[in-house]
């Protein structure tokens, strides 16, 4: 259905007055509009192309893209949130006009319509970055203003280099020491007085994307997990500078406190906050946030490497992975898939996953090494999964984690570190808390047997209500056994 923006259209679809937007009747417009593109940059503040275009005094056209010919195109829970995240911008940026096709031909279309002088937007580091350079050539090409700013990172990926000068960094210390040295990270742009242009526009609803699941609806059980949009970051952020970030360091790999790390992800990924903010809200606090800043520059140099490598998500970084023996075990990928490998910290995780369309972080790194290294499954399968069902899954950072795990990627961990899933779970989750909760087949278990059940004796497996092979699956793979089989193909890959 299409939905035509006008000058009658009611001032806010909350019923509220928002002093930062002032509509100009069309009539009393001195100056052609600019169209802000919003991408995956879902905020009004610290809003480079927003705050800049509304810097001119020009009377804006919010517009966002279901791009047709991207690189590649939104998992389904990314969508999930898509969706809830469009209908909090749009309540804050009434109208926004949303539209679908290839990019180049809407932005052309739209600018015909409204006799747009400029299109700004934010940056990408991908392969679109291509895509997006040639929209920018056509526009300037038609006498229409291309204008690209940073809107996602600290530093532009070309802008830290080697003390050489030659190349870029690829292992992560030096990076990270490089960027605090070189880097002052400017201020957070305020959210601008915005004037929205009130001509007629045709536009799309959020719910004409069809961006949510119907059958099944698996993503109403997700939603309660989160509050999604840019209130929703800055909460998250705010909560977590109030509380655990000072335990930070030492909590953040405890899958038993899922309240340990910030849970901003999913905001990052979709830009409902920027690094920018993250960085200064930090550093205003008397806190110790370096670790969690850390972080922050881990999706930093991740962004480095894709743009570097713009092919990174297909192709291994150490090309002597090309001759890695992975096996194709279907059964296998949707035991994992679906958190029945019978080892309870894998399966809890990917349960995590299915249920709130997240996971903790040390628990993705240890189901990723068991598909990898116990199932010797591709870790692009892997990045498939992921990018399908996490909320926060990010084209660079979901590809240079799994790269990470595999070995095969920049300043990777060596193929030969085997995560332990039951020894990582013995310490990460020493009370079987984080088990218990998303396998609930084994919240009778006692401590002792919660992370390896099947050395259980079958007194206590009577008494826990668990039944191997029935109730909960016995292991794929033997974890000695496989990670014999898994240092045997690496060394026969190098040799």
């Amino acid at each position: 259905m299409w939905i035509i923006w006008s000058k009658n259209v009611a001032a806010h679809p909350s019923g509220k007055s928002d002093r930062n937007i002032v509509r100009l009747r069309k009539k009393g417009m001195t100056q052609k509009p600019i169209i802000v593109w919003f991408r995956r940059d879902l905020r009004t503040s610290d809003h480079p192309a927003l705050f800049y275009a509304s810097e001119t005094g020009a009377p804006i056209i919010p517009l966002y893209i279901d791009e047709t010919d991207c690189e590649r195109s939104e998992g389904a829970a990314s969508r999930l949130w898509l969706h809830h995240s469009l209908n909090a911008l749009q309540a804050d940026l009434s109208p926004m006009i949303i539209r679908r096709g290839e990019a180049q031909s809407v932005l052309e279309k739209l600018v015909e319509e409204t006799d747009a002088s400029a299109v700004y937007w934010n940056r990408r580091y991908g392969q679109d970055r291509d895509r997006d350079a040639a929209i920018k050539e056509a526009l300037s090409a038609r006498g229409v203003e291309a204008k690209s700013f940073n809107g996602a990172l600290l530093s532009e990926p070309w802008e830290v280099k080697t003390k050489s000068g030659s190349g870029y960094y690829k292992v992560f210390s030096p990076y990270w020491r490089a960027v605090l040295a070189q880097v002052l990270v400017p201020p957070p742009l305020p959210k601008p007085e915005i004037k929205i242009f009130d001509g007629q526009i045709e536009s799309l609803s959020v719910d004409d994307l069809g961006l949510l699941p119907t059958r099944p609806d698996w993503g109403s059980k997700m939603m309660p997990h989160w509050q999604v949009g840019e209130v929703g970051a800055k909460t998250a952020l705010s909560n977590f500078l109030d509380g655990s970030v000072s335990r930070y360091k030492d909590d953040r790999n405890m899958a038993d406190k899922p309240r340990g790390t910030s849970r901003l992800s999913p905001h990052l990924a979709f830009g409902e906050i920027s690094p920018r903010q993250i960085w200064h809200a930090t550093k205003d606090r008397d806190v110790d946030g370096a670790k969690f800043l850390s972080e922050i520059g881990w999706r930093e140099f991740s962004y480095n490497l894709l743009y570097h490598n713009p092919n990174l998500r297909t192709e291994n970084f150490k090309a002597d992975f090309n001759a890695f023996p992975w096996a194709k075990n279907d059964g296998f990928l949707e035991a994992w898939q679906r958190g029945q490998t019978g080892y309870p910290f894998v399966d809890a995780g990917m349960r995590e996953l299915w249920e709130t369309g997240y996971m903790h972080n040390r628990v993705r790194m240890v189901a990723a090494s068991f598909l990898i290294k116990h199932l010797m499954i591709d870790w692009r399968e892997g990045e498939r999964w992921f990018w399908d069902t996490l909320f926060d899954a990010d084209p660079a950072n979901n590809t240079a984690s799994w790269q990470w795990v595999a070995g095969s990627g920049a300043d990777a961990a060596p193929y030969f570190r085997i995560f332990n899933p039951f020894g990582q779970g013995e310490k990460f989750d020493p009370n079987g808390d984080y088990v218990r909760r998303w396998v609930p087949e084994l919240k009778h278990m006692p401590n002792k047997f919660i992370h390896q059940p099947w050395e259980a004796p079958e007194l206590v497996l009577m008494e826990s209500g668990v039944k191997l092979g029935e109730n909960y699956p016995r292991p794929l793979v033997d974890h000695k056994q496989a990670r014999e089989t898994a240092l045997s193909a690496y060394q026969a890959m190098r040799g």
